[in-house]
């Protein structure tokens, strides 16, 4: 079935006076969503996918994914907020090289400035290899996009590429980082690599250099990079040492210079097989930044754990306070689309998901305060919320200002549906959430859907978007927006 091109509205209301008390802060004012128009014979959202939003300004966006094409084929989608109009969508034209079936992926993307932006992921050559791509829009206009380069010990065939996460800091000034197969034999090793753009210029990829005793294949998972300004980037992920435990990895670049990968230190009561991992980062300024990750401790719970960086030095992780109802395993979980958001250094808002007492999944979120990360909140749920859900808890987080801020999540209605729900921090404090009304006939956001992209502006203006199920497989994505 064809999607109309022309976009479909849908009402959502918000109560002011039921969830903010009288003289507070009012909470940002949620308006009308709309169904994502996707390119003529399109069929929808392969799992829901549309992970990607970047907004330089108040209603001037790019978020991006992938749909399915009338043959079945995934092809790369650009969508385009002007003046908080959303355009026709756009596909993403693969490489030359591609395979019939590209299957284009857009992972990340991220503007410098408005009309100015980057998106990265990966698609399929004829050789059937998957490589990794970027693409650039300069001046309002999206080119081409370009087989990412990647390091002189990358194998040139049956290559296993892809960019997991790109940051603009100005026009033309963007690090991209991702995960390639290198010559090692017998098998190929999974390496972490890094590549930058300079004055619009995509310059050669460079092999992230491990800590000190890593494993011969160290599984390299480079989950996101920050740059604060041009030069001046940091980034998130884990390895693997010789002794095959998990690692958080953390590695910045300085004026311009890559420095080696540091090993993430852990809390104390970390298992000597941590399985530790950071997989959401945002830096306020240069060197200051916080990211987001879990381990296990000496008892083999999963915890979830906080970092920060100030001045340049990563400090040691600390484990995250989970609400009072917590199971003492709580299996903390982080999405890693955009679950943190600092406006300030060390004054950061965050959220993902856990398990209670009950065995049920629950939403969390939880602030660092002038760099102590306080104990975290549940998510309240709208009237009518059986929990979060295995799918569900909050999935992005963005803030106006330090303690207003807004989340995206998913929970689980009474009749066992998934929803989607937005909620507001105001003046530090977390409100109710507040669901997402579905066009008519849809009951359900579906297991892979809810809200993945979330950009506040400091004016307070905030954009939104997800995806949802139209019938029993299909997705369709929505875009929300605050008045």
């Amino acid at each position: 079935m064809k999607f109309a091109r022309t976009a479909l509205v849908l009402t959502f209301t918000v109560s002011l006076a039921a969830v903010v008390p009288a003289g507070a802060a009012l909470a940002p004012s949620w308006k009308l969503a709309k169904i994502v128009a996707l390119p003529t014979g399109a069929t929808g959202l392969p799992q829901g996918y549309l992970p990607a939003l970047s907004c330089p300004s108040a209603g001037n966006c790019i978020a991006a994914g992938a749909y399915s094409d009338a043959k079945g084929k995934t092809q790369g989608l650009l969508l385009n907020d002007v003046g908080g109009v959303w355009k026709s969508p756009m596909i993403l034209k693969a490489p030359k090289n591609a395979a019939g079936n590209p299957s284009v992926t857009i992972s990340s993307v991220s503007c410098g400035s408005r009309g100015n932006c980057s998106a990265v992921g990966l698609y399929q050559d004829q050789a059937g290899s998957s490589e990794s791509l970027f693409d650039d829009e300069v001046g309002g206009v999206w080119k081409s996009a370009t087989e990412g380069a990647l390091p002189p010990n990358a194998l040139t065939t049956s290559q296993n590429a892809q960019l997991h996460s790109v940051s603009c800091a100005s026009s033309g000034n963007c690090s991209a980082v991702g995960t390639y197969w290198d010559t090692t034999t017998p098998q190929p090793s999974t390496q972490g690599y890094v590549i930058n753009e300079v004055a619009g210029v995509w310059r050669a990829a460079k092999e992230v250099t491990l800590p000190p005793g890593a494993n011969a294949n160290p599984m390299v998972n480079l989950a996101q990079v920050a740059c604060s300004s041009p030069g001046n980037c940091s980034v998130v992920g884990s390895y693997i040492d010789a002794n095959n435990a998990t690692h958080g990895l953390t590695v910045d670049k300085v004026a311009g210079t890559w420095l080696p990968a540091t090993s993430l230190l852990l809390p104390g009561d970390a298992s000597a097989y941590p399985s530790a991992s950071l997989n959401s980062l945002a830096c306020a300024s240069n060197g200051n930044c916080s990211a987001l990750g879990n381990y296990e401790d000496a008892s083999g719970d999963a915890q979830g754990l906080a970092v920060t960086e100030t001045s340049g030095q990563w400090g040691r992780a600390v484990t995250l306070a989970m609400p009072v109802a917590a199971a003492s395993n709580p299996h903390v979980f982080f999405y890693g689309y955009g679950g943190i958001s600092c406006r300030t250094n060390a004054n950061c808002s965050a959220g993902g998901q856990y398990r209670d007492t009950q065995g049920d999944y629950q939403g969390f979120l939880v602030s660092e305060v002038h760099g102590e990360w306080k104990a975290a909140t549940a998510l309240a749920l709208p009237r009518g919320a059986v929990q979060a859900g295995k799918n569900g808890g909050v999935v992005g987080v963005s803030c106006s200002s330090s303690g207003n801020c807004s989340a995206g999540a998913a929970y689980l209605d009474a009749s066992g549906n998934y929803q989607a729900l937005v909620v507001n921090e105001v003046a530090g404090a977390w409100q109710t959430g507040l669901k997402v009304t579905l066009p008519a006939g849809a009951t359900t956001v579906g297991v892979d859907g809810g809200v993945y992209g979330l950009v506040c502006q400091k004016n307070g203006a905030c954009v939104a978007t997800g995806s949802f199920l139209k019938g029993t497989t299909n997705y369709q994505g929505f875009t929300l927006a605050t008045s």
